[in-house]
């Protein structure tokens, strides 16, 4: 895909039999994503943790978590999960990837807007997130997107692993 040609995704749920796709992508992103921020062995529990068809089918099953993709033709180039916290108002986006071949063209932005209306709608009023520390790239595109640090946090997710992040929000009003 040229980077000169950035062009408006189609943004859309993912169905059930798009599981593996999506589990696909999101092993492309991480290599490059992750590669000199974590280990290889971390890349590979957290994908399996968070994208085997079991749990990805799990949540598409609740109605509080809901994943949308975004195409460019017929070209499947982002993702992104969402859902709503305990706190009133406010919803977290879980995960948001877009493939490296297309980032920097307005993909996850626009997958951005997509759930900021979304949340809206279901009376949302803040949007967290949360980033990895040495996660550059994905800050600076969070910041663009007016989100701000809210904390930072080191949290054990198994197998001697940690994720060392911030917690990022932005207001939805």
């Amino acid at each position: 895909m040229p980077s000169s040609a950035p062009s408006i995704p189609l943004i859309r749920p993912v169905a059930r039999e798009e599981v593996g796709a999506i589990a696909q992508l999101a092993r492309t992103v991480w290599q490059l994503a992750y590669r000199d921020i974590i280990s290889q062995a971390q890349i590979d529990y957290m994908l399996g943790q968070r994208y085997g068809a079991p749990r990805l089918l799990e949540e598409l099953a609740r109605p509080d978590i809901w994943w949308d993709q975004a195409f460019v033709g017929a070209r499947r180039l982002g993702f992104a999960a969402t859902q709503a916290t305990a706190t009133p108002a406010e919803f977290k986006l879980d995960k948001l990837y877009v493939h490296p071949e297309a980032q920097r063209q307005g993909i996850g932005s626009a997958l951005l807007q997509h759930l900021a209306q979304r949340c809206r709608a279901r009376g949302g009023k803040h949007l967290i997130l949360a980033v990895n520390k040495n996660n550059a790239q994905a800050i600076a595109a969070y910041r663009k997107n007016g989100f701000e640090v809210r904390e930072s946090v080191c949290v054990e997710i198994g197998n001697g692993f940690v994720m060392d992040d911030f917690i990022m929000a932005r207001s939805l009003a």
